[in-house]
This record gives C-alpha cells, structure tokens and sequence, in this order.
C-alpha cells in the first residue's frame, strides 16, 4: 500500500510530504483548490506521461516519489529482485521531469525505464476516475471488466496463444499456396544450376590444388633452371661448390679448436652450416629430378580452370564458394520438390490449430457466462442501494463461431434497466447520464473488491449522487478500505465522512505565487471541513452538529 507522498515542484505544489494511512482516506476541499493535481502527481510517478507543464513556473525540474510497502505482495517482491531493484519489502517509485520535459525514473534509487515504472505501478495502485463510465460504454471495456473480474486469465492466454498459432499456420499456407506458379519457375532455374554444378564436379579443395600445380607446370622451365643453378653452387662445382668449401674450413678451423678451446663454437656453426648445405643440396636434386614438364597435363588444368572460373563468375562469387552454392541448391530443390507434402502437412497444422482456438474460445465461453451471471446479480443487488429500485443489470454473452479475435468469440455487452417493468437495454442507451452515472458507479464498486492492487483511488466516482444514496456510496468505500487501502476524492459530506483518514486541500493565492497544499485532518478539523461541505462558508451550529453525528454514524 502506499504510505508516503513527497512532491516537490509539481503543477502549484511548491513542497509536499504526506503521510497515507490505512483503511479509507478521503480528500476534499473546494472546487479548483488542487484535488486532481495530487493524483495527477501520483499518476506520473506510476508511468504516465511526462510534460514541460508538469514543473511548477521558474522551477528547472519536479521530483515525485512515492513509497510502497509491498510486504503483502510475494509476486511483486520476486519480480524486483529479477530486475536487481532489491526491494526488502519496500518499493520506493521517484520520477524526476525537467522544464524541457524530458524525465527519468528510479525504483529504490535504480534507474528504470518508463514501461517498467508502468509495469510496476500497475501492481500497486488502481484509479478509477470520475469519467470512467463513459469507458465502460465501450464494448472491449466491458469485456475486459468481465474477464478482470472473473480472472479469466490463464484461458485467455490459452486463447491468444491458439490464436496466434492459427494466424501463423494460415499465413505460411497462404503463402506456399499463392507462390505456386513462382515455385515452378524457381524450380527450372535451380535445376538447371544443379545439373551445371553436378557435370562441373566440383572436388573440395580441388580450386587450390589445381591452382598449385598449374602454377608449377606453367613456370617448370624457371623453376629447373633455378634448382640446377643453386645446386651448382652448393654442391656439384668441383673444388669450387659451397660444400667442398664449407667443408675444408670446418675442418681446419676445429683443429685449431683443439689449441685453442675458444674456436669450437666458430667449429660447431661451420658444421651446422656444411649439414644444412649439404641437406639443401639433396632436396633441390630430388626436386629437379621429379619437376614435370608434362605440356598435356597443363593444358588440361589450364581448361579444367576455365571451367571453373567460367562458372563461379556466372553465379558472381570466388571459385572456392561453388561448392557451398551448390549444396544451398540441392536442399531448396528438395524443400521445392516436397512442396506439395509441405502444404498438405500445412493444411493439417492450420485445422489442428483450428481445433485448439474454438475449443479454448469455448471453455472462455463458458467460463464467462458464469462470471456475468455472478457479476450481474450483485451489481443488481448494488444499483437497489444507490436508489434504482427495482433496476436490472445483465451481461448478454453471445458465442459466434465466425468471429476470430485474440480473445475469443465472444460479442459481450452490458445490458441494464433501470426502472420496475423496463426491458433490458444497451447501457449505451441509457438516456440519464445519472443513472448511467450510478449503474457505473455500482460495477466500478462490485468489480474494485475484486481486484488484487492494494490500492483503490476514486476520483469523484460520486459525481451526480447526493442525500442516502451518497451514505451508501461511502459505507462501501468504507468496507472496501476494511480489505485494502481506498482513497477517495469527492464534494458529497456523505462519503467523507465515513472515511478513517481525511485530507484537505486548499490552495493559497499570494501577490505573485500560487500554491497548494494538503493537510491532514484533526478531528476537530475534520468536524469542520464535513459542516463546510454540508452547509456553505458560514457554519451553524446545527450544521457543526450534524457533521459531529454522520462522522460518529461512520465509526459505528
């Protein structure tokens, strides 16, 4: 629930720290003192949208937070953790918003983003507003009302996913079957590509391998002459070759070394040296012995290299990337030529998934028509207290097979009469917007104690009511805030007075400077306000007295 408010350059709200109880709060005071600012101020922090208009005049920027005690709440403990904004049952919300409107979010010191500031404060605080019955003429309201109510979540789910499955299952056939005509054009083409690679018979490796030795034949005559020469030099001049040289040097130089010690090092190079030359030698001799100069053989590669380059610059791509090109071919020829078993296997999927959505969409059905039949009769019994004797309401729940939506195939509509002996109507035919105004006021109250945010916020939801009918209103709220933590903004004595926590807002008008503020209410204060609101500026003492016993009345 929510326990502090601190608000500090927001709208006319210079500075505000407010402490929220338990049970029902209601806030009050006079027309255009500030009331909708606080939970204009309250929405922001949860995620709505931020605007230059938000910081008060002359201010660089406005900073909200809000703390929550969430010691109640398990899930919402689980989900901070997940998100490292550790919460120790504690979920402190602040959003800050400059002059240029630009805004950031924090959860318990953390940055976050705005979606999860929505995401978090959705859990944490419902407003219904005092214009909400124009929402709830809506028919995907209504719906939504009903499935919150009767928490048909997990069917519904059950249903978007099913939908989603047909949806998938429709468009893939619907695409393999209008690309017939294209399929049988890309199948040529890709044959015929096939069968150019498949007589190319193309080796791994062999673009390489044929390169090299095209390389050796071609340059055979350098390569031999090249060999021969070094091997003059190293090894086959007599008295003259590196070897016969090296040799003589070793020699001498490590009979030396037996005088002096100090030239074995300059010995050991010397033979090293006669070793490598010497090894030098037999492979370049090996290497003349074997070089072919076969002029067959290099023609034969110099044409099998057309072929290759021939082909790899048709597909525009290196020679050594034919024979990838050529396996992605083979695999689309069979994905192409097992096309037809593709779109009958297509076929099956989409009627099996079919299947799965109406049967879903049934269960849904089902479900709901026993959750309109719990929900109409109690708001029934709820609009005889706010003074519609004898009025009716009734959720009309029709399944058509032919509807396909992500939440099933249902047309629902809230039905009402508000009078003994009148059919049931659209309640978007409802004439009065008083009685439109009460019947809204009865679901908002019937569907709000069902509901798993701990905290409510009516926003004069009270609007149009008055005398007995208000009193119902607030003991509702009353026993509401019994269950969670209600908070109430309204003009009626009535349902203030039955509040357990009252807060006055009042605006102060200076030279230059506008500002409001909130205080809680002693409970002499509080006798005053609900006199004020009974009786005008001037209070009597009859109306001081009257307020003393509808307060008294409240605490039973």
């Amino acid at each position: 629930m929510l326990t502090q408010l601190h608000i500090k350059n927001f709208a006319i709200i210079e500075q505000l720290d407010l402490d929220i109880q338990t049970g029902m709060t209601s806030m009050t005071g006079e027309t255009g003192a500030g009331k909708s600012i606080l939970l204009d101020a309250l929405g922001l922090v949860l995620g709505d949208r931020a605007e230059a208009g938000n910081v008060r005049h002359g201010c660089a920027k406005a900073d909200i937070s809000a703390s929550f005690d969430i010691s109640a709440l398990p899930q919402l403990q689980c989900q901070l953790d997940e998100l490292d904004l550790e919460s120790d049952q504690e979920c402190i919300i602040r959003r800050v918003v400059t002059s240029e409107g630009r805004s950031k979010g924090y959860i318990n010191g953390n940055p976050v983003t705005v979606q999860i500031l929505r995401s978090i404060g959705d859990q944490l605080v419902d407003i219904h507003g005092q214009h909400e019955h124009q929402s709830l003429l809506k028919k995907d309201i209504q719906r939504q009302r009903l499935d919150d109510y009767g928490d048909h979540s997990t069917l519904l789910k059950s249903c978007l996913s099913a939908y989603q499955a047909c949806k998938m299952a429709q468009q893939q056939y619907e695409q393999l079957n209008s690309a017939e005509q294209q399929r049988n054009e890309r199948l040529d083409l890709l044959t015929f590509q096939a069968r150019e690679l498949e007589q190319l018979g193309l080796q791994a490796g062999e673009w390489q391998s044929v390169n090299e030795e095209h390389g050796r034949l071609a340059n055979a005559e350098k390569l031999l002459s090249t060999a021969q020469t070094a091997l003059q030099v190293l090894s086959d001049s007599e008295g003259e070759s590196l070897s016969h040289n090296l040799g003589q040097q070793y020699h001498a130089i490590e009979q030396l070394s037996q005088l002096d010690p100090s030239l074995k090092s300059a010995s050991e190079s010397l033979n090293t040296a006669l070793i490598h030359t010497e090894e030098a030698s037999s492979t370049l001799r090996a290497y003349a012995d074997g070089l072919d100069m076969d002029p067959a053989r290099l023609q034969y590669l110099e044409e099998r290299m057309g072929q290759i380059h021939g082909l790899s610059r048709k597909h525009q791509m290196q020679p050594e990337e034919l024979l990838e090109l050529q396996q992605r071919i083979i695999q689309e020829l069979e994905q192409l030529e097992s096309a037809d078993a593709t779109l009958a296997g297509l076929q099956t999927q989409l009627e099996l998934a079919q299947a799965d959505y109406q049967n879903s969409a049934t269960q849904l059905h089902q479900l709901r028509e026993s959750t309109a039949s719990s929900l109409s009769a109690l708001v029934s019994d709820a609009m005889q207290g706010l003074g519609m004797d004898g009025g009716r309401f009734e959720i009309e729940i029709q399944q058509d097979n032919e509807l396909f939506h992500s939440h099933g195939q249902d047309k629902i509509e809230f039905m009402v009469s508000a009078n003994p002996g009148q059919p049931l109507k659209a309640l978007s035919k409802v004439a009065s917007g008083g009685e439109l105004s009460r019947i809204s006021l009865a679901i908002q109250m019937i569907t709000a104690s069902c509901e798993k945010v701990p905290t409510l916020i009516f926003d004069e939801v009270d609007t149009g009511i008055g005398g007995g009918v208000a009193e119902v209103v607030g003991k509702h709220l009353r026993s509401l805030g019994g269950e969670r933590q209600v908070m109430c903004v309204t003009h009626l004595p009535q349902v203030a007075a039955q509040a357990h926590q009252h807060l006055k807002v009042a605006k102060q008008k200076g030279h230059d400077i506008t500002t409001t503020s909130i205080q809680a209410l002693s409970s002499k204060d509080r006798v005053d306000e609900i006199a004020r609101m009974l009786g005008g500026i001037e209070m009597t003492k009859q109306t001081i007295k009257h307020a003393k016993e509808m307060i008294q009345r409240a605490a039973g």
